[in-house]
């Protein structure tokens, strides 16, 4: 019967070109509008390591003001002091830890007809491409040795490696920055979580860093962080020695924990450190430690902007309102065709076929919708990428996935379907014999 009433739709629609190709370009309006903010939004909250995520968590201590919060209501840092970052650290509680923060360097390339020039880079420790499960073109990570040994080894990303040797293999090479000898020991491939978890304080939707340095190098050679950086206090006095020593708050640490039981134990052992720092006269403020995985850290974060949200519910209220531009267009539509029902119904039709004819003829009108809506949202899409073009993170936010696609024609049917069944319930109830005395 599926066929049948398919066929009645798409002549029905044949019969009525006009206000078939309105009701489309309706629902393909709502779509496109709706699901450009739905993508984007998508995008933005998506899990950027879905298969790890439960097992990594950012690590929080409040060592702030004792008079005031770091963040309102009650909110401790959202990052580490090198004191504790280092302590946390070397006390190896978990299975994996990575502490980084963010820095810079400038590359002297071994061609002299190339001039220098600056990177970002990332000064972290060795677990880091394991615990993230960093893919690579060339080579690996370094290992704990070198961070404990403060060996000079570098890791690039691809875009540096092929700048700096082609399509070569570089690894064993050596690359100088800021007058330092480094030997490379892999290359990342194309690697891009979005949003870029590990280091959400600078920069949520920002390019991963071009080069990645032993934390341990980093201290020995005073390199200055190039991130977000928080002090409640004054440091005392000037200088590398005192900033490390300061109460300021400017690293991250990740710790990897496998289950209940090794995040009980790790909770219990931040608690334990924490006593000890009040001790010794530090932490100032009740206990407040606080462990978050991928995404819960992403929902405190509030990564995905308030604006986004707003967005999203304007987006929604239009596809209302396209659909109820669709419910009146389908009502003159079957008004116009009361005679046609009141003949079928005459010879024998029952309202259930009434119904399921019309109801097939609007799943096929949602079809048409949702494909051109899919087309009215890679405009939407593009739109945002010429107007936000500056901005790098921008060009990651506006791809369409399958995901997106079927989500967009599945909307489709299901708004259409919902458009269809005040005017589809009036035609199943018009009266035969008073559609027949007019004919």
């Amino acid at each position: 019967m599926f066929r049948y009433y398919a066929k009645l739709g798409l002549l029905s629609i044949r019969r009525n070109p006009v206000l078939s190709a309105l009701m489309v370009a309706a629902i393909a309006t709502g779509i496109g509008a709706c699901m450009t903010i739905v993508n984007i939004d998508y995008v933005m909250s998506g899990n950027p390591i879905p298969h790890r995520s439960e097992l990594l968590y950012h690590v929080q201590l409040d060592s702030w003001d004792p008079y005031e919060a770091a963040e309102e209501p009650n909110e401790p840092p959202d990052q580490l002091t090198y004191i504790d970052g280092k302590a946390l650290l070397e006390a190896g509680k978990a299975r994996r830890q990575v502490l980084s923060y963010r820095t810079g360097r400038v590359i002297q390339p071994e061609d002299d007809a190339q001039l220098p020039f600056q990177v970002s880079s990332l000064s972290t420790t060795a677990d880091f491409f394991q615990m993230f499960d960093t893919p690579f073109l060339y080579g690996s990570g370094w290992d704990k040795s070198d961070d404990d040994g403060m060996a000079y080894v570098v890791v690039l990303s691809r875009a540096i490696s092929e700048q700096l040797f082609a399509d070569e293999d570089p690894v064993g090479r050596n690359v100088v920055m800021n007058g330092d000898t480094y030997r490379v020991t892999g290359v990342l491939d194309t690697w891009q979580p979005t949003p870029k978890f590990y280091d959400v304080s600078n920069d949520s939707f920002g390019e991963i860093e071009e080069v990645f340095f032993p934390f341990s190098i980093s201290i020995a050679k005073e390199v200055d962080s190039y991130g977000n950086t928080n002090c409640w206090k004054p440091t005392g006095e000037t200088g590398w020695q005192a900033f490390i020593n300061s109460e300021c708050v400017w690293m991250q640490l990740w710790v990897e924990l496998h289950g209940d039981e090794e995040r009980e134990e790790y909770k219990a052992f931040l608690n334990a450190y924490v006593e000890s720092q009040k001790a010794a006269g530090r932490f100032p403020r009740p206990m407040n430690n606080r462990l978050y995985d991928v995404m819960q850290w992403m929902q405190n974060r509030e990564v995905v902007e308030d604006d986004v949200q707003v967005l999203l519910g304007l987006a929604v209220l239009f596809l209302l309102v396209c659909l109820l531009n669709t419910i009146g267009l389908l009502l003159a539509k079957i008004m116009r065709r009361s005679g046609d029902i009141g003949l079928r119904r005459a010879l024998g039709a029952s309202r259930r076929a009434i119904f399921s004819q019309y109801i097939v003829e609007a799943g096929l009108i949602g079809i048409a919708g949702g494909i051109a809506g899919i087309g009215m949202t890679m405009l939407g899409l593009q739109g945002i990428k010429l107007l936000y073009g500056e901005f790098e993170f921008v060009e990651r936010l506006v791809r369409l996935d399958w995901v997106m696609i079927a989500t967009a024609i599945v909307l489709a049917v299901i708004s259409a379907l919902g458009a269809a069944l005040y005017p589809t319930w009036r035609a199943c109830g018009i009266h035969p014999a008073s559609q027949l005395k007019s004919l």
